[in-house]
């Protein structure tokens, strides 16, 4: 959790330098994955993160750090994004690379809405979200700190490689697992999608069923769960048989699991105890 110094750094920063990291377009992409690559060097750096981060260091000096790293091969952009972080005050050393993250997931958002993306990149994060539920082993394996990163990355683009994501949502779920960032695979995914909702200004519903929803239907779940959340809604249909009957609802982090094989495995773990 982050304190109240790094809260005000990370959102007073990205507020100023939104409008400019914008205004980049298809140049986001290139951003977003240098500020993808900073945050891994400062999550395996400790000594890097308090030499950006030491309150007692003057900002020149940070300036110069950074320039050392990065060299001349960085986007004028991810300088701008970096030298001002360094420049704030943060609760802890480890904040700075929560930024930089945001930041980056910011260039990919905006990249998507420059190439007409956004919501095709959140219907896919939804679907593999949708996916990995019931993969338990799978997830355990995408977020197993003991598996060296290229394996987890491996195993991630043999689940998905074939599935005709665009290359932002591909970018987006091998950052949640090349980086773990001590969090789960699925909290990860889960909260890109947050975000892609927030930045689109409507909710991700994705709905489970045994057999595609009508147009009929589609339309009620929407004025229903617009209604119920108070803004606006995107109800993203997955078709999965397995689950017999009945219908999974998320919305957010919140499951409503009616399915016919929910209420099955619920019975067996009755009857089993």
């Amino acid at each position: 959790m982050r304190g109240e110094a790094s809260r005000i750094a990370d959102r007073e920063s990205r507020d100023s330098l939104a409008p400019r990291l914008r205004d980049t377009r298809e140049e986001a992409w290139r951003i977003g994955n240098e500020l993808f690559t900073i945050t891994n060097v400062l999550d395996h750096d400790i000594h890097l993160e308090r030499a950006l981060t030491d309150p007692s260091r003057p900002v020149a000096d940070k300036e110069a750090v950074l320039r050392t790293i990065l060299g001349d091969q960085a986007h004028e952009m991810t300088m701008t994004i970096m030298n001002d972080l360094v420049a704030r005050k943060w609760s802890r050393v480890s904040d700075i690379a929560n930024a930089v993250e945001d930041f980056a997931v910011d260039g990919m958002m905006y990249y998507a809405d420059a190439t007409d993306a956004t919501l095709q990149v959140s219907i896919e994060l939804a679907q593999l979200h949708s996916a990995l539920l019931n993969l338990p082993v799978v997830r355990s394996k995408l977020y197993d700190a003991n598996v060296p990163a290229e394996a987890r990355i491996k195993l991630l683009f043999s689940l998905i490689g074939d599935q005709g994501f665009s290359k932002i949502t591909m970018r987006l779920a091998e950052h949640a697992t090349c980086n773990l960032r001590n969090r789960r695979y699925l909290e990860t995914i889960q909260w890109l999608i947050n975000k892609f909702s927030r930045h689109m200004g409507e909710s991700m519903v994705t709905v489970t069923t045994a057999v595609a929803l009508s147009e009929e239907q589609i339309q009620r779940l929407t004025d229903v769960y617009s209604e119920k959340t108070g803004h606006p809604v995107h109800i993203n249909s997955v078709v999965d048989p397995t689950v017999i009957g009945g219908m999974r609802v998320q919305v957010g982090d919140e499951v409503t699991d009616n399915t016919v094989v929910a209420q099955l495995q619920h019975l067996h773990r009755a009857v089993a105890a």
